[in-house]
């Protein structure tokens, strides 16, 4: 199925977490000819070491490609620290709580200011694919971040229509992309590994799991 920009826009910004994520998104955009570019800002992500495998990851693929992948994450003990400031009163909330929100808005907030200054029409995100994520959610932060900026839209496609999941897992397999076991944060990291030991399972081991064939 080709895809095309809604309303006459033409150049997009597309938010990414991570390669397995984005990949069927990636090739799907460039099969159907869209001018776009990958936009890496995730200061959510803990600790360092898993921010980046995952980062490095998706430069990997975005490469193999040829798609061009701005990794504004450059300040990132900086940006993590505000990450903290502005989030960390929601420490206790659960997974698609207001954490989430304010992590997808704080977000798609510096996506929208980059896509603004870089002449960018559109920005959406590749976190809307995953199954464990609320797409409504994703879909009202995006709209949010662009509310102000006449010339910006939020393009609220829905990655998962025609089995788009499952082909990101195939695809990861394919790749042999990093297989992360925990949305991102430290406080997703925390919950995980409290379910994990509840349930007689060992904790997460960091840069250890990677997706395979046997898989």
């Amino acid at each position: 199925m080709k895809l095309a920009l809604p309303n006459g826009k033409r150049k997009l910004l597309l938010h990414t977490c991570c390669a397995p994520c984005c990949a069927d998104i990636m090739l799907k955009l460039k099969e159907s000819g869209i001018d776009y570019t990958l936009y890496f800002y995730n200061p959510n992500i803990h600790p360092e070491k898993e921010y980046l495998l995952r980062k490095e990851e998706n430069k990997r693929y975005a490469k193999k490609l040829g798609v061009p992948f701005i990794d504004e994450d450059e300040t990132y003990d900086q940006d993590r620290e505000d990450w903290f400031a502005r989030l960390d009163q929601f420490h206790d909330q659960p997974e698609r709580g207001k954490r989430c929100t304010g992590c997808f808005e704080e977000r798609f907030e510096r996506t929208a200011r980059y896509a603004l200054q870089h002449q960018f029409d559109m920005i959406s995100s590749s976190l809307g694919i995953s199954r464990w994520k609320d797409m409504d959610q994703i879909n009202r932060a995006g709209q949010a971040a662009v509310a102000s900026f006449a010339t910006l839209e939020y393009w609220t496609f829905n990655w998962r229509k025609n089995d788009g999941s499952k082909r990101m897992i195939t695809l990861s397999k394919q790749e042999q992309f990093y297989q992360q076991q925990y949305c991102g944060c430290v406080y997703s990291l925390r919950d995980t590994n409290q379910w994990r030991v509840k349930n007689n399972r060992s904790k997460i081991k960091l840069g250890q799991d990677y997706y395979t064939l046997e898989h």
